[in-house]
């Protein structure tokens, strides 16, 4: 029959490589991630951009604390160690000293909201040229799934297991529309990691956000809707869907400000 590749006996030719899709700024090595957590997509696109644009060899990294740090050292790029919180003051400190860098940080909503939300207000406030990215689970994933300022309304955690209530809990802080308003701010967005389409618009937001920084326009920030299955006490495959139902119809996706669009 024509077509159909007979396996009865090894191939002639052997097997070769034809291409490695490994992003080249991710060292070889498997993280140590849940399955099913959406930073590993959110990282590679942060990296993936950097490299699109050409900025490898001035970019800079500087990681808050929290399940994504363990990508600090398997990323060709240079990386700085924060506090918990504290990655925007010395995202701010080296742009200085390095006016040049491109500088990136990296926390998540429980670094950046619970634990330095004073960093980032006013380094936004103060129009610091840096770009700051949000992983936004709505938990406290390295400490065991607790709720944070972020958490969306009836989202169960650790320590909201009948979900939250705005009554005991108060309610979740839009942390983009926070800061888009600040006249320092250049770009802000919010994206998604749960299925390809968001992705692709993930990429073109990451792009412009550290475009903007490239060319001087001021503070950029890019939120990103991330899964953690393990902290929402979800089978693996239902937590695409549960980001799109729960997280992502509190925390819309989109862009919020761009100054470079008339």
């Amino acid at each position: 029959m024509t077509g159909v590749i007979d396996t009865s006996a090894p191939p002639s030719r052997p097997a070769r490589l034809v291409d490695d899709f490994a992003p080249p700024l991710i060292l070889p090595g498997a993280h140590q991630l849940c399955a099913g957590c959406g930073e590993p997509a959110a990282i590679r696109s942060v990296v993936e951009m950097i490299d699109e644009l050409g900025l490898t060899a001035r970019a800079v990294g500087v990681f808050g604390i929290g399940c994504y740090t363990s990508f600090s050292p398997g990323m060709d790029v240079e990386v700085l160690q924060a506090l918990h919180g504290r990655a925007p003051s010395l995202a701010t400190g080296l742009k200085r000293v390095q006016p040049r860098s491109i500088v990136f940080t990296v926390q998540g909503d429980g670094d950046m909201v619970n634990e330095g939300l004073q960093e980032v207000i006013h380094t936004a406030a103060r129009g610091e040229p840096v770009t700051c990215i949000m992983l936004n689970n709505g938990v406290f994933g390295e400490t065991g799934g607790h709720m944070t300022a972020t958490t969306v309304i009836g989202q169960r955690t650790k320590n909201s297991l009948e979900g939250r209530d705005p009554k005991k809990h108060g309610y979740p802080i839009r942390m983009a529309e926070m800061l888009a308003p600040l006249d320092g701010v250049a770009y802000v967005a919010r994206g998604a990691t749960n299925n390809a389409g968001n992705i692709f618009q993930l990429r073109k937001m990451l792009r412009s956000a550290l475009q903007a920084q490239a060319d001087g326009l001021g503070f950029t920030f890019v939120e990103i809707l991330t899964m953690c299955p393990t902290g929402w006490f979800l089978q693996t495959g239902e937590a695409p869907d549960y980001l799109e139902d729960k997280l992502q119809a509190y925390h819309k996706v989109g862009i919020i400000k761009d100054v470079s669009v008339p």
